[in-house]
């Protein structure tokens, strides 16, 4: 049941997708991986949106050079404490009725399946396919779905991962490079991240299309978005 507080505070939403959608976005538990560009916008909207429980994933400590983006953190957190309890503290003080896990440290396949466990969706917002490939991998054992998204400078992309009903992610994207530094304005990676949520959003309550066996390209610098059915 929601309070009149949520009943007032999600109004807006709930006349697009009404009361037992919010219900469902209260009731569902998301994991965000990686708490930085994409992570960031990812943890705000849905924690505006009020998904009741959300989990953060993230080793890192916020750099300077992370501040142009990676919007939940900010000059007093560089250097003093993870990404992740970074971003708990704001989005706790955010929306109260959100419940905020945390995980300091790095997925692997001895950690992912307590780490990831009871969670209904997984957002992908790292940025190296290695981890990538292990979320597809646990995703496909549980049956859960999976919100793709990667930037680059102006240029980023979207797909949804459903086991059973989609190709795995490893399948779209089979031979891609290791980790590295790339060019990203701040912009792109809030662009993304908004659609990233969206689809969370649009997978819980049922309402709208998701991008099941599509992907959707972006182009900032040119102002284009294709949606490839893939």
């Amino acid at each position: 049941m929601l309070s009149e507080s949520e009943l007032e505070r999600y109004d807006r939403q709930i006349r697009i997708f009404g009361v037992e959608g919010q219900e469902r976005l209260k009731k569902a538990k998301v994991a965000v991986v990686g708490v930085g560009g994409l992570g960031s916008p990812v943890a705000y909207y849905l924690t505006a949106a009020g998904v009741g429980r959300l989990l953060l994933v993230d080793e890192q400590m916020p750099e300077l050079s992370n501040l142009n983006r990676q919007i939940l953190h900010w000059e007093e957190d560089v250097g003093k404490r993870p990404k992740a309890l970074s971003a708990k503290w704001k989005l706790e003080r955010f929306n109260s009725d959100v419940k905020v896990d945390t995980f300091v440290g790095r997925l692997t396949g001895e950690n992912i399946d307590e780490v990831l466990k009871d969670v209904d969706i997984v957002v992908d917002c790292l940025d190296n396919f290695e981890t990538r490939y292990l979320l597809d991998d646990f995703v496909h054992r549980k049956g859960i779905p999976l919100v793709h998204g990667a930037v680059e400078g102006l240029y980023g992309q979207v797909t949804t991962i459903i086991p059973g009903k989609t190709r795995r992610l490893r399948e779209i994207f089979p031979r891609v490079s290791g980790k590295r530094t790339f060019p990203i304005l701040g912009a792109t990676a809030g662009v993304v991240g908004s659609i990233q949520a969206a689809e969370v959003v649009k997978l819980i309550t049922g309402h709208g299309e998701p991008l099941i066996n599509k992907l959707l390209i972006i182009d900032l610098a040119h102002n284009t978005i294709e949606v490839l059915n893939i």
